[in-house]
């Protein structure tokens, strides 16, 4: 069975939207304009695109990333590793050329007969709506979250606010840094 991580930048109440600087939301580029740079609080991001055997993105983030990362250097493990869309939207014709093999599924259904292959840990970066329905179809297994010293107020956020049972959590690793971030990964207890 693989392995689904969910991978995040949050704020302490809990938004992610717009970390890298994205238009539309107002506190868009809260990861750098507002928290000083550490490169050693980042690293978990080189070891994710190391450990990763597949990159899996909802349409929205699909279609952001897959304009500039193809290209950056700092992502060149992602480039070559299989990619999942989730969507019920995006069509063939939507994918980009230059990014390697990219599969489209179309359900939650899909993504749990996924798991069930052979193959190392899948990755989800952004993608807001496909990481809420898929904690709250029980299918991620890892949270690897960075928690920035700040209160966004409104926002979209990492989790649903869905009436369902406790999901356990075990903190597996966790550092804090200069600046304030927090680094927390968590597996989900089953």
């Amino acid at each position: 069975m693989r392995t689904l991580i969910s991978t995040a930048f949050v704020s302490l109440d809990g938004v992610v939207e717009a970390p890298g600087g994205e238009p539309g939301y107002r506190n868009s580029g809260w990861t750098f304009k507002d928290v000083e740079f550490l490169p050693e609080a980042y690293e978990i991001k080189g070891r994710e695109q190391q450990e990763s055997a597949a990159l899996m993105l909802g349409r929205t983030s699909y279609e952001a990333f897959s304009a500039v990362w193809p290209g950056m250097e700092e992502f060149a493990e992602y480039k070559v590793m299989p990619k999942y869309v989730v969507s019920t939207t995006l069509q063939e014709d939507g994918l980009v050329s230059d990014w390697g093999d990219t599969t489209i599924l179309r359900s939650a259904d899909e993504v749990a007969a996924l798991k069930e292959t052979d193959g190392g840990p899948i990755i989800i970066h952004g993608s807001t709506t496909l990481n809420r329905s898929l904690s709250d179809a029980g299918l991620i297994d890892r949270y690897h979250l960075l928690v920035f010293p700040l209160l966004l107020g409104a926002g979209k956020r990492l989790f649903s606010t869905s009436d369902k049972d406790t999901q356990k959590l075990k903190l597996v690793e966790y550092e804090a840094y200069a600046n304030g971030i927090q680094k927390n990964v968590f597996e989900v207890v089953r």
